[in-house]
């Protein structure tokens, strides 16, 4: 073998050793970040950045269930960077994450402060993010789920007071058949039938109404709106049945307030009061309408001397289908919505609604609007006749939860 080989074998094997040499090296640099990874309680470069522009709440824990990285929002559970979780639950999530390698989603019930705050439903889940850190992001979604059960509860009740009278409906219709024979039955069952379609008409046109102020996003057909003229519509479509449960409507207040709205809605809220009113009111007794302004507010109260609502059962009156009086309500034909019906369209027009009440002594609700200007009505009637045009779009009003 000559030198030119005996130089290309050495020079071979010196790679072959470097070669070794180097991935041995490599691999004990690999093996000593493995190790320094299991042990190292680091948040890794670019979390905490996340962190900080989430808005939900999230952080970072090792093992020791310390909050090591937090976003803003994350500090209204009570967690604190440096600080222990103190949750048993989010500690358990985030040791199941840990343990397993992978994510764990579960839904808890955590305080958003210190007791006696209320408990939130809350999603949370955890990601391990390093063999001893996790994240963990966490959902607040108390109000979907109360939202859901509303919609749960809504259909189930509709269903219900629906099937009471569809159902006499159809037995009054088999009577009707049956005594086709007797003039006198036939008139007797048509008249009670008449009174079924009647109620079951009222309700369906009631669930339409709610459930169009609880979906639109803005009213149509907003403008000045005459208290005077909401008022007297309202006691004027009530006056019938003022006068068969022999109760008398009093008005009086201040005259001449204007708010912006929809005039048709704010007669029928106020309607609602009012019917309510008279139907819990003992006959020859008097039920009064009054208006008044307070400060930049336009305050409708109207005041009944009945029954009275429990105090423990003042907070759910706004429910649908909730009824103070059950035997009371199904005898006048009561449909238990028209009190949720006159929260949510005052909260549509930017107002609330309050109650005064007293077991044996009587009830006040008074709905508060906000206080718009007068229009000029001189100037509105000696302008030129223009042709009609579609009237101003509605101005979005917040909406408040409900109370169911």
């Amino acid at each position: 073998m000559d030198q030119t080989q005996l130089s290309l074998l050495a020079l071979l094997v010196g790679f072959l050793v470097g070669g070794s040499v180097v991935g041995l090296v490599v691999g004990a640099l690999r093996a000593r970040d493995r190790a320094l990874a299991q042990v190292s309680t680091a948040v890794p470069e670019g979390v905490e950045a996340m962190l900080g522009a989430m808005d939900d709440p999230a952080f970072v824990c090792d093992t020791s269930s310390t909050v090591l990285a937090l976003s803003p929002a994350a500090e209204v559970f009570g967690l604190d960077e440096g600080q222990a979780i103190a949750s048993d639950d989010l500690r358990r999530v985030a040791r199941a994450a840990r343990d397993t390698g992978a994510a764990v989603a579960e839904n808890l019930r955590l305080r958003r402060g210190a007791a006696p705050a209320e408990p939130r439903l809350v999603a949370v889940r955890a990601t391990p993010i390093s063999p001893r850190l996790v994240l963990l992001v966490l959902r607040d979604i108390t109000e979907r789920e109360r939202v859901e059960e509303m919609r749960r509860d809504f259909v189930a009740n509709t269903s219900h007071e629906l099937k009471t009278p569809v159902g006499a409906v159809s037995l009054l219709a088999e009577a009707i058949e049956s005594a086709a024979d007797d003039p006198a039955q036939v008139r007797a069952f048509s008249g009670r039938l008449q009174a079924e379609i009647a109620r079951l008409s009222a309700l369906t046109n009631r669930i339409l109404s709610l459930s169009r102020l609880q979906a639109a996003d803005e009213l149509r057909d907003v403008r000045d709106v005459s208290i005077d003229e909401v008022v007297t519509a309202a006691v004027e479509s009530h006056a019938l049945q003022a006068d068969s449960a022999q109760v008398t409507v009093v008005r009086g207040g201040t005259k001449g307030l204007w708010v912006r709205g929809e005039p048709q809605i704010l007669t029928e809220a106020v309607g609602n009061l009012i019917a309510n009113a008279i139907a819990y009111s003992p006959n020859g007794s008097k039920v009064g309408v009054g208006v008044k302004l307070d400060d930049t507010v336009v305050e409708i109260a109207v005041t009944d001397r009945g029954i009275g609502i429990p105090e423990g059962d003042q907070h759910r009156v706004f429910e649908r289908f909730y009824r103070a009086d059950q035997a009371r309500s199904r005898r006048t034909g009561g449909t238990g919505l028209g009190l949720s019906i006159v929260k949510h369209a005052v909260q549509r027009h930017g107002g609330e609604v309050r109650l005064w009440s007293r077991p044996e002594r009587g009830s006040t609700f008074t709905i508060r609007l906000p206080q718009s200007e007068a229009p000029d009505l001189d100037q509105t009637r000696t302008k030129p006749r223009r042709k009609p045009r579609k009237p101003p779009a509605a101005r979005p009003v917040p909406v408040k939860g409900d109370t169911l």
